[in-house]
This record gives C-alpha cells, sequence and structure tokens, in this order.
C-alpha cells in the first residue's frame, strides 16, 4: 500500500508491484493523508506513454466513452502525470455535468483557467460554462432589444424572412437552447486554444468529454457548421448577384456584406477544428470503459463512429479491473468470471481488438486530489 504524508512519498509493504522513490519538493503541502489499502495486481499491458509524453509539439488526447466508467479520473491523471513529467498542461471539462473539481478536490468551477495546486509543471483547469455562455449571448440580444437576430438577418439580404420569423420569439429559445449548443460553445473554446495567445503556453491539452451521445455531436459539429455555413453562402451569393445586378442599372456600387465575411471567417475556423480533430500526428481519442458487456458494447459503437469521423483512436483503457485473491468470496469470484469473460471479448473484438488496452485496477479509495491522481496516473499511464 501506500501513503503520502506532507510532501514525501513512502512505500509500505510490498503488495503493489511498483517503486515508489522517496521524492522531496518544495511545492505546497497536502494537509489530507492519501492512503490505499489495496489494489489490484498490475497488469502487463503499457499505455506508451513514453511516446504520449515525447516531444514538444503541442498535442491534444480526449478521453470519453460511456457515463460512469471513470473518464474524469483517467483525463485527470493524465494531465498530472504530463504536468509532472514537465509539460504545461491544461485540462479541460467539456461534459455539462461537471466533475473535475470534484475529481482535483478544488473548486475549479467559473468557466475560467483556474490553477490546479500539487504537480511539479503548471497545470490548468476548465470547467467550460454553457449557463454562462448562454448569458452572454441573452445579454447581447437584450441590449440591442432583440434586434440583434434581426440585424443580422438583414445583412444577410433576408430581413424578409426575419420579420416572418419575428412572432417566434427567438430569444426564448436561449432560455430552453437546442442540442448541441454546450457542444457549439466548447467548439468555440477549441478555436481559442488554437488562436488566443494566453493559451500558447499549453503543450499538452487533455479533454474529459461529455458521455458519448454529446461527445460524437462535438466531434461532427465541424462538419454540419462547415456544410451549413456554405448553403448559407451559396443562397447570400446569389440573393447578392441579384442585388448587384439591380444596383448597376441605377449606378450604384455595390458593398461587400460584414456579415459575409464573418461568416466565411467562421468556416475558416471550423474547417481548422475539423482538421485538428482528425490529424493523427496532434491529437488522439482515448476510449475509456469497464469490464462489463453493456459497456464494451458501446464502446465498440463510439470506435465505429469515431473512425467514421476520420478521429485518431489507438488506445481503450478497460478501468476498474478487480485483482485476484485466495479468499472464497462467491460474489467476487463471479464478477471476476465476467470480468475475464468481457476481456476475452475486447480481444476478439473486431474493432476493439486493435486498439492498444491499458487494463487499469480498481481501488478501495476514491480517487479524489492531485496525491491519489499521481498514484492512478504512475498505474495506468506506463
Amino acid at each position: 500500500s501506500l501513503s503520502i504524508r506532507g510532501n514525501r512519498f513512502f512505500r509500505i509493504g510490498s503488495s503493489i508491484g511498483f517503486r515508489f522513490l522517496s521524492v522531496s519538493t518544495t511545492r505546497k503541502t497536502f494537509a489530507r493523508r492519501f492512503r490505499v489499502e489495496s489494489v489490484a495486481s498490475p497488469t502487463e499491458s503499457t499505455a506508451g506513454f513514453d511516446e504520449m509524453v515525447s516531444g514538444t509539439q503541442r498535442k491534444y488526447y480526449m478521453l470519453g466513452g460511456k457515463g460512469g466508467v471513470g473518464k474524469t479520473s483517467c483525463a485527470s491523471s493524465l494531465a498530472v502525470k504530463f504536468a509532472n513529467n514537465g509539460h504545461s498542461t491544461l485540462v479541460v471539462s467539456t461534459d455539462p455535468a461537471h466533475s473535475l473539481s470534484d475529481s482535483f478536490a478544488q473548486d475549479l468551477s467559473g468557466g475560467t483557467l483556474v490553477p490546479v495546486q500539487g504537480p511539479y509543471s503548471p497545470l490548468f483547469a476548465l470547467e467550460i460554462d454553457p449557463e454562462k455562455a448562454r448569458e452572454e449571448l441573452r445579454g447581447v440580444n437584450q441590449k440591442s432589444g432583440g434586434k440583434g437576430v434581426k440585424d443580422f438577418m438583414d445583412g444577410m439580404g433576408l430581413g424578409l424572412i426575419a420579420d416572418q420569423l419575428g412572432e417566434l420569439k427567438l430569444g426564448e429559445l436561449l432560455d430552453t437552447p437546442p442540442p448541441g449548443l454546450d457542444e457549439a460553445i466548447a467548439i468555440s473554446k477549441v478555436i481559442q486554444f488554437l488562436e488566443s495567445p494566453e493559451y500558447n503556453t499549453f503543450t499538452r491539452i487533455v479533454f474529459d468529454t461529455a458521455p458519448t451521445g454529446h461527445t460524437l455531436r462535438l466531434l461532427s459539429l465541424p462538419d454540419f457548421l462547415d456544410a451549413s455555413i456554405g448553403k448559407i453562402l451559396k443562397l447570400r451569393q446569389k440573393i447578392s448577384s441579384a442585388t448587384s445586378a439591380i444596383k448597376s442599372v441605377f449606378g450604384q456600387e455595390e458593398n461587400r456584406d460584414d456579415a459575409a465575411d464573418k461568416l466565411e471567417k467562421l468556416r475558416d475556423r471550423m474547417i481548422k477544428v475539423r482538421e485538428l480533430f482528425r490529424d493523427a500526428d496532434s491529437t488522439e481519442f482515448i476510449i475509456v470503459t469497464i469490464p462489463t458487456v453493456m459497456a464494451i458494447s458501446e464502446s465498440s459503437r463510439l470506435c465505429v463512429s469515431l473512425r467514421k469521423e476520420g478521429v485518431p483512436v489507438k488506445r481503450l483503457i478497460v478501468n476498474q479491473i478487480l485483482p485476484p485473491s485466495a479468499s472464497d468470496c462467491r460474489f467476487c469470484a463471479m464478477k471476476r468470471k465476467d470480468q475475464t469473460r468481457a476481456l476475452n471479448t475486447i480481444r476478439s473484438h473486431p474493432e476493439l481488438s486493435s486498439l492498444k488496452m491499458i487494463e487499469a485496477p480498481l481501488v478501495d479509495v476514491e480517487i479524489r486530489g492531485v496525491p491519489a491522481l499521481q498514484f492512478l496516473g504512475d498505474i495506468v499511464w506506463k
């Protein structure tokens, strides 16, 4: 088992099979004591962390899968591991039901960059706050007297349609946002990661994504927006050509529309995000699952969908694996039998068998706080 007292690590007993050296650091002393009584036996699998940590080029790691399989713990432990290996790291939660704060045992809410206390290199966390973004959008709409949407439509030469839509009370849609708005807000943050100077220092960005359905919407959104903007621009071009012909009769010059410029810039950004999601040199999606039939079935569908979207995926974490035991616990024996069957299913699966499988053990404490995440990271990310 392992105990962490103050700012030193101590190895207790010899049941874990991992070497922990005494380390002294000037970092903040942890007030709470973290103690693990037992863990599963270490597995043969390796995550290939040397490859993940090598190089100074920025890399993005997205962890996702079925709800409740431990995505946040795995993402947080990976972020801590990167920071402890010299990378300035950012961990981002795109899940509306955030749990990063719980994982790090620190308040990370507010939708802004928050420094995480504990790791050796800079580690920041960001919980994307959809409600805050919606409030900002409501504010803009209220300041313009509700005319923001109509002004935009007028700029597109579609003012008549805007008048016809006026009775739909577009502002009320912000109170009951359509599906996909959370993902659109997450995409806007990704654009900031690509363009904003304040994010330039980060060489590793780890995403703790929402459950499978939300994640697939997030990954497919750039394609959808690119196609939609393309259709709008084509329509705008037709309207503009007709307007230009009329204006030329009266000797008036055509002025290029600001709204069309903005749409083209947004389209260029969507193309950048789409290319980022599909760039095998800078992005990787890691599927997290547990050894149950239901979780593996969902992981299989996710893997197929990711490959269909062109998103690089080559690692699969199987979390919460029970340790072997000599006890006569019938419940534990049945669980181990089910888990062994599930692991064999993965090894023979047409999609999942091609992924590098990382077996993560079940531990007897809640993984919460940086010391616990360091411990988990040293077991999983080898």
